[in-house]
């Protein structure tokens, strides 16, 4: 397929989402393509699976405050996406807040998954914040990022029920096991361009 969307794709720590979607762009009729990968930890896991697969790696020193992102590093990050003619930026366990030039370029082109059903239990420990909470359906959600955490449209939701003995493990491998599915199909939504805003809020999927 020609004139496929490049992909930067933001990760911290082992990259099973990112796996996922490499697996998802290897297929011909896939409309994007995995073009670069960002981190900002040098030892992450999703390093190993970028250079093994041919993918452009770059760290990036993001500040030693937690979660937090140094101007510097999202103005590195808008440099490196901009010059690869980066279409989408998908955030896969990026443990940082992103803000500053990334975000103000990007938004309504970079998106996020998160291992909840937003807009319940944003931020960090999804999985814990929803069995504390004794909720019976958990999962998954795919949104846009805004200047929020974890406040942009939701585009897709992949629910998972909470079982009577589930631990923060048990339930973090069968959400996972959504997100692995959530993230590729909504990549393919936006590459196809069937993904649009009603007003600010409500994520338009055209299935047709």
């Amino acid at each position: 397929m020609k004139n496929k969307l490049k992909v930067a794709v933001l990760a911290s720590g082992r990259g099973s989402n990112f796996q996922a979607l490499v697996r998802a762009a290897a297929a011909e009729d896939y409309p994007a393509e995995i073009r670069l990968l960002i981190v900002d930890n040098g030892e992450a896991g999703a390093l190993g699976h970028a250079r093994e697969n041919g993918i452009e790696v770059r760290v990036v020193d993001c500040g030693k405050r937690r979660g937090s992102m140094i101007p510097e590093a999202s103005q590195e990050m808008y440099r490196l996406c901009r010059e690869r003619e980066i279409g989408l930026v998908c955030l896969a366990g990026f443990m940082r807040i992103v803000k500053g030039r990334l975000l103000d370029e990007y938004e309504g082109r970079m998106i996020n998954i998160h291992p909840a059903l937003l807009p319940s239990f944003r931020g960090l420990d999804g999985q814990k914040q929803a069995l504390e909470y004794g909720v019976r359906y958990s999962g998954c959600t795919v949104h846009f990022v805004d200047k929020g955490v974890d406040t942009g449209p939701v585009i897709i939701q992949k629910v998972v029920p909470v079982e009577q003995d589930d631990t923060v493990e048990s339930l973090s491998v069968r959400i996972l096991k959504e997100e692995h599915r959530a993230y590729p199909e909504a990549v393919r939504l936006f590459a196809e361009g069937r993904l649009a805003l009603d007003g600010k809020r409500r994520v338009v999927i055209d299935y047709e």
